[in-house]
């Protein structure tokens, strides 16, 4: 569990195939001091995807495993070497949630459609499946690559959302542009809110 506070970003070490034993990948991520504490079997957000981590390594790098379905559903699947994600450890029991509920299990990609710089803050327009539209209401909450976010706007498939000076200089929504894909997760409570309402 997390909750949309990005910690900051990460860069990606490495990226090999998996070894024929069910991973389609394994990311190696030089996390730094965010790796202090953490051990093998711990959960980490990366880029709003939940993964486990597998190895700690020295010089703050810890080894995660995407499986084939992860990597077809997310964003992790065309990772690079040299790429920055967006990093959250799990929240504690007993913390204050100073975002929302994000599992950290990514629903669909969506695709920017325009990024807008508009005084300090970043408009940012997103197309997203059709089937998730209808779990994003206006002044609700969504999870752009792990980053929780408003829904200040949407028009049909598409959302718009607005990343303030902090959140910009934390995660890597700053460097979206048109095209670039991006991990989305509704809001959990909008999730069971709309399954309750449909017909038994």
């Amino acid at each position: 569990m997390f909750t949309g506070i990005v910690e900051g970003t990460a860069r990606v070490a490495s990226v090999s195939a998996g070894a024929g034993d069910g991973r389609a990948l394994r990311l190696t991520v030089e996390l730094g001091r965010r790796a202090a504490g953490l051990r093998a079997g711990q959960s980490v957000a990366l880029d709003g995807v939940c993964l486990t981590v597998t190895r700690r390594l020295a010089g703050g790098r810890c080894a995660f495993d995407v499986i084939g379905q992860t990597a077809r559903l997310t964003s992790l699947g065309r990772v690079a070497r040299g790429d920055r994600l967006n990093v959250e450890r799990s929240m504690r029991a007993g913390a204050r949630v100073e975002g929302h509920f994000v599992l950290g299990h990514v629903d669909g990609q969506g695709t920017v459609a325009s990024a807008v710089r508009r005084g300090d803050e970043t408009v940012l327009s997103i197309d997203v499946p059709a089937r998730l539209a209808r779990e994003l209401p206006v002044r609700g909450s969504v999870a752009i690559n792990g980053a929780s976010m408003t829904v200040a706007a949407r028009r049909g498939r598409r959302i718009r959302v607005h990343a303030i000076p902090h959140t910009l200089g934390l995660t890597n929504l700053g460097s979206l542009a048109a095209g670039d894909a991006v991990n989305v997760e509704t809001d959990v409570l909008a999730k069971y809110a709309l399954a309750r309402s449909l017909p038994k």
